[in-house]
């Protein structure tokens, strides 16, 4: 018996060193995970299973998405393809941007689209409150694809008006990330599924069990909602009273085409994960009929949604930053709560500073997440002695994701500048080309530096050898943090 087991071991061993010999990762990644498996074999290999498979190739892409791919194959007219799929009116976009709207659309899939309608939303109450309202209007369906979804007071209000539109005959299918809410009962549920709501769990041992156990460290990370196929949400903001009462973050009410990319996101990870449709897919997309979108603060926008995930074949909204940070001519101001760089962007950063772009940083000055404010601070002098600024907000918890470049881009999104949602969860971006909104994102972003204090080399200089010590072991976790 024992050595049926050293032989059953030999081969997995052999077998994973074989796997992470061919994969198309960092050298630097490939020869950790070798280095693991070789001196603790069943450690290693146990932890390559759930958090080391390199799943960016389109077997793995095509096997998990088959139920989606073959909905939009057959119910799909040429119209709603040209809309999801074709690249879009990229003559519209800045020559020198017109590179990037490739690569998303390449990477992705993504569209561009225009004449879109949008509110750029940075207070928590007034997202609550539209929310509500556009939730009570709903006549048809609400998809609904959340990260967190909390039991506080405002989550139950939502959840309270998602039950009575159910019991009123309109759709509402919720998708439950489940392995991110698992101090959540799923008892929580049950009185949404009683009153006619369709509840999936983003990731069911039930259906494929061995997916399950090997994406354990994945996360559906997106915030997508839509109601009857024309209004759309996404960006930073959970389902949660920390977002509509007290942190500061920046979300998006968009209507318009870009919603079709919304909606095409629900849909496939709906599918995917077992969900079910009661019609053809063209018509979850009104806006292929004669619709306007009502007005708004911005209107008649170019806007390119992008989803991303670790089965993709590229890491899209990774080589999206590192292309604007690499062409960036005057600025790039980015914020994010998680400051973790794949190697690649961190280089990217260092570089645009060194060649004399003005690069900010803001980032929270105490987290809401254990050990990541030293695994932040970690890459604070290197930055610094680059030339990128850094800044601290001192205020609420700050959890924006957003990106401005040259007086034209601003991104708003689900990624976070770390390791883990450029490889590891699922995300969706949006990338406006525009004048007038990079414009107005500018003055949000001047006015969250006004409760932010700078961070300099004197600051960085002043920490504690064992502070630096802690900062350090910490980064050597930091892809899987």
């Amino acid at each position: 018996m024992n050595l049926l087991l050293s032989v059953l071991l030999a081969l997995l061993v052999l077998g994973a060193v074989l796997v992470i010999i061919v994969d198309r990762g960092e050298p630097g990644g490939k020869l950790a995970w070798l280095l693991v498996i070789t001196v603790l074999p069943v450690v290693g290999l146990v932890l390559y299973i759930l958090i080391g498979i390199n799943y960016r190739h389109h077997w793995f892409y095509n096997a998990r998405h088959q139920r989606s791919r073959e909905a939009f194959e057959q119910g799909a007219d040429d119209d709603l393809r040209e809309l999801l799929f074709g690249q879009g009116p990229i003559g519209k976009v800045k020559e020198e941007f017109q590179p990037l709207v490739r690569l998303l659309h390449k990477g992705s899939g993504g569209s561009l689209t225009e004449g879109n309608s949008f509110e750029i939303i940075t207070d928590g109450h007034r997202k609550f409150e539209l929310l509500m309202q556009d939730l009570g209007n709903a006549r048809e369906s609400i998809h609904i694809e959340y990260f967190h979804f909390g039991r506080d007071k405002g989550s139950r209000e939502i959840k309270n008006l998602l039950m009575e539109k159910a019991r009123q005959g309109v759709k509402v299918r919720f998708l439950n990330e489940n392995v991110a809410n698992l101090p959540i009962s799923s008892h929580y549920y049950d009185a949404m599924k009683r009153s006619g709501v369709e509840v999936v769990k983003f990731s069911n041992p039930r259906y494929h069990l061995l997916n399950f156990v090997t994406k354990l460290n994945y996360r559906n990370h997106r915030k997508i909602l839509v109601i009857d196929g024309r209004i759309g949400y996404t960006g930073g903001m959970n389902i949660n009273d920390h977002y509509f009462l007290h942190w500061r973050d920046t979300h998006l009410r968009i209507e318009g085409d870009a919603v079709a990319t919304l909606q095409t996101a629900f849909l496939d990870s709906w599918l995917t994960a077992r969900g079910t449709i009661d019609r053809p897919v063209t018509e979850y997309f009104p806006m292929l009929q004669d619709w306007h979108p009502t007005p708004q603060p911005f209107n008649e926008k170019l806007m390119q949604i992008v989803p991303d995930e670790p089965e993709a074949e590229w890491p899209t909204l990774l080589m999206a930053a590192n292309w604007v940070v690499q062409h960036a001519r005057r600025y790039v101001y980015l914020q994010t709560p998680y400051f973790v760089p794949p190697s690649t962007l961190l280089s990217s950063l260092k570089e645009a500073a060194l060649s004399g772009v003005d690069v900010r940083l803001m980032l929270p000055r105490h987290n809401d997440t254990l050990f990541m404010e030293s695994v932040n601070q970690s890459f604070f002098r290197e930055c610094l002695e680059a030339g990128v600024r850094l800044y601290e907000y001192e205020g609420e918890f700050i959890h924006c994701k957003t990106m401005l470049c040259d007086d034209y881009l601003s991104s708003i999104g689900t990624a976070n500048l770390d390791y883990r949602s450029f490889n590891i969860n699922y995300e969706v971006n949006t990338f406006i080309f525009d004048e007038q909104v990079a414009a107005h994102s500018l003055e949000i972003f001047r006015k969250d530096l006004e409760s932010c204090r700078e961070v300099t080399l004197e600051m960085v200089g002043q920490y504690p050898w064992y502070k630096l010590l802690w900062q350090n072991f910490l980064r050597l976790f930091s892809t899987i943090l």
